[in-house]
């Protein structure tokens, strides 16, 4: 019997196999006007199509939590009461695909503005706020602004206020995004956040940012639902990093987790990098995984492994070795919108079509 298709069960809500969609931008948002901000008929087919193809849990893309802070001018946002309604269409269908619909919460901190990769890097926009833990740069981006206490007091609000619009709209599990160099994880890692007030220092206090944003967003969000924390587990940098300032370790991730888990995250999406446009990542099949595995045998919190996992075999290894509770795919699923029932097929487990579809699979 395969795992991989087996349902997990986090607090209230069943998600029916293992395989999960990864949240990933599209960038196609209105960038002005009523509807900005607003998923679209591409955001439509992009994420039911992948329901349809049977993953178990559809998340929707970084969506971001202040109009004044977008990584580009097209990104999805809940900013405020007349987004969620365009939301609620997209949740609804995919819960008649048979996915639980998911969403993440993000800040891009000091990558706010950085546009669309395929087309307007960096564009001027007037009213931008490009904001962080210190006024340190990612790469060729202009500097951010230092947050004062009440902007981050601020900003915690505004994650507060995204979670009840996400529950309004109907989804199911809410992520915050605190990896890959954005806000969230900016006060995390050394090597973006020199602050030497409460925001800052040894790793209590860079953590405290994250915590505030977790009592924030669980307190609007219902205790019967789940609520997910991606994390960059490393930063790749070997603890040495830029300017002789170290970056954030696998062993900082341990003890976020334990935190984490005591103000009520149920699972630790688990990524790595992005705080440094030029880490040396060594990228390979499920090169992430291992970080899933170490901070699940030490924590016991569940994980969800994201990176390079293209294999059923490979993902059925992962969870059939409790090294995660769930499997991301990202890039896979944009090639192959129909992955999990392919992958089910070559592990032997029947995936029930939609009934529309039912007369195009031979019955066994």
């Amino acid at each position: 019997m395969s795992e991989l298709f087996q349902p997990l069960t986090l607090r209230g809500v069943t998600i029916p196999n293992r395989v999960w969609m990864s949240p990933m931008m599209q960038y196609s948002a209105p960038a002005e006007g009523p509807e900005t901000g607003t998923p679209t008929d591409w955001h439509l087919q992009h994420l039911v199509s992948r329901a349809v193809g049977g993953a178990g849990l559809v998340m929707v893309e970084a969506t971001s939590v202040s109009a004044e802070s977008r990584s580009s001018a097209y990104d999805l946002g809940l900013w405020n009461d007349q987004q969620p309604p365009a939301f609620a269409r997209v949740v609804r269908a995919l819960s008649e695909s048979g996915a639980v619909p998911a969403i993440q919460l993000n800040h891009p901190g000091r990558k706010a503005g950085i546009g669309r990769p395929w087309s307007d890097a960096h564009p001027p926009r007037p009213g931008l706020r490009r904001v962080g833990p210190s006024p340190i740069a990612f790469g060729a981006v202009p500097a951010p602004q230092e947050l004062t206490t009440h902007a981050i007091t601020t900003v915690v609000e505004e994650f507060a206020r995204a979670a009840r619009r996400a529950h309004r709209a109907g989804f199911r599990a809410l992520e915050i995004h605190g990896a890959h160099g954005y806000l969230v994880h900016s006060f995390l890692s050394p090597q973006t956040n020199h602050r030497t007030d409460d925001y800052g220092g040894d790793l209590r206090r860079r953590m405290r940012f994250a915590l505030e944003v977790v009592d924030a967003v669980r307190a609007q969000w219902p205790q019967e639902l789940p609520l997910f924390f991606r994390t960059s587990a490393t930063d790749w940098l070997a603890g040495h990093g830029t300017e002789t300032r170290p970056g954030w370790t696998a062993d900082d991730t341990t003890h976020l987790a334990r935190e984490l888990m005591a103000h009520g995250v149920d699972l630790l999406d688990v990524s790595t990098g992005g705080i440094v446009p030029d880490a040396t990542i060594p990228v390979s099949p499920g090169y992430q995984v291992t970080f899933s595995a170490q901070v699940r045998a030490r924590t016991g919190i569940p994980t969800a492994a994201v990176g390079l996992i293209t294999e059923p075999e490979q993902a059925e290894k992962i969870i059939g070795l409790g090294e995660a509770d769930a499997v991301f795919l990202g890039r896979e699923l944009l090639r192959d919108p129909y992955w999990p029932r392919h992958a089910a097929h070559r592990l032997g487990v029947t995936l029930p079509p939609p009934p529309q579809y039912a007369r195009a699979f031979p019955r066994r």
